[in-house]
């Protein structure tokens, strides 16, 4: 009876593994994770997120979750990228604690408890620091150098790390964190944004010894472009029409500058003068001579009148989006539990 309540309580800790077509590695990550969390002495559990692999991992997970409880294995119908799977876990997550981690072994599943006993000094989100990273460097470690630069420099959150998955996070701040795009890695930034105080730790990295990467140099762009958008959801995410409005207003106003320049010309000065703040563009009757200018001033009224209406449209958008209900960003085909399989 004791152990029937027992497994009906919540878990302390939710381990969450994204994974695409890893079958060569779970037997060995599913050993570290007991070995690394039967220690801690609290409740924890497994969720592998099966990110549409078409490899054997599946039924690897599926022989494992038949004979351990702690395991639940969600599989997708297709790809969705990391981000999906990474979102899809932690709306399943049931722990106080949620840890990601990737399941390619670089990540050392020791480290977690490190990251539980920096979490329980009053941090909310503790980042793992792969202060000395075994990939290449060209291909891996420069990229990683050069974007969480840029993330440091734009969003002012100070960590060396963004790109590692290993973190630790309490299901407060996770539960107010909606993830799309290629946003997993920027979750510490938008925790700052809801006053999430945020550390971070060295932790250990291995090198790939089984399995292929799936990253290359193109995931660098595809950061940039989201941090872009971070940067502007940081900025203006609740007031967008402040964003937009200004710079086309200050468009708008230049246009009508030169369009009423243009305009008081022709009406008043028809001919030209030979002096004064109208000669310089007047003393040249011919319209072809003048058309550049003309054309310059109507394209910046054009380009203001735009960015204004894009600017009310934003409001809009974003009033809707605060308003509305979430929509998962992933499609499930199935769930695997220990109860189900029995």
């Amino acid at each position: 009876m004791s152990t029937q309540i027992l497994s009906t309580l919540p878990p302390k800790i939710s381990v969450v593994i994204p994974l695409l077509n890893e079958a060569d590695n779970l037997q060995e990550l599913y050993s570290q994770l007991k070995a690394a969390l039967e220690p801690i002495k609290k409740s924890y559990q497994i969720i592998f997120v099966d990110d549409g692999s078409i490899d054997s991992g599946f039924e690897i997970l599926r022989q494992i979750s038949l004979s351990d409880p702690s395991i639940q294995v969600i599989r997708f119908r297709r790809n969705f990228g990391q981000t999906a799977a990474m979102s899809a876990g932690f709306d399943h997550a049931e722990g106080e604690v949620i840890i990601p981690l990737d399941a390619d072994l670089q990540n050392d599943p020791s480290d977690i408890g490190r990251l539980l006993e920096k979490l329980e000094e009053g941090y909310d989100i503790v980042s793992g620091w792969r202060a000395k990273r075994k990939d290449g460097f060209v291909l891996r470690r420069l990229p990683s150098i050069l974007a969480n630069w840029l993330i440091v420099t734009m969003t002012g959150v100070k960590l060396h790390d963004f790109g590692c998955t290993l973190k630790a996070y309490r299901r407060e701040v996770i539960e107010n964190i909606n993830l799309y795009g290629e946003l997993h890695r920027f979750i510490p930034v938008l925790g700052r944004q809801i006053g999430a105080k945020i550390t971070e730790i060295k932790v250990t990295h291995h090198p790939r010894t089984k399995g292929q990467s799936k990253y290359g140099i193109s995931r660098t762009i595809r950061v940039i472009l989201d941090l872009i958008m971070i940067k502007f959801l940081m900025s203006y995410a609740t007031r967008p029409i402040q964003s937009f409005g200004l710079i086309g207003l200050l468009s708008f106003l230049v246009g009508f500058v030169i369009c009423g320049y243009l305009s008081i010309g022709k009406l008043f000065f028809p001919a030209g003068v030979s002096q004064g703040w109208l000669s310089y563009l007047f003393s040249q009757t011919s319209l072809v001579e003048r058309l550049p200018m003309l054309v310059l001033g109507v394209l910046l009224l054009l380009t203001g009148i735009q960015l204004i209406s894009v600017g009310l449209i934003s409001e809009l958008v974003i009033r809707t989006y605060y308003e509305s209900q979430n929509k998962p960003i992933y499609v499930i085909k199935e769930i695997l539990k220990f109860e189900d399989s029995e």
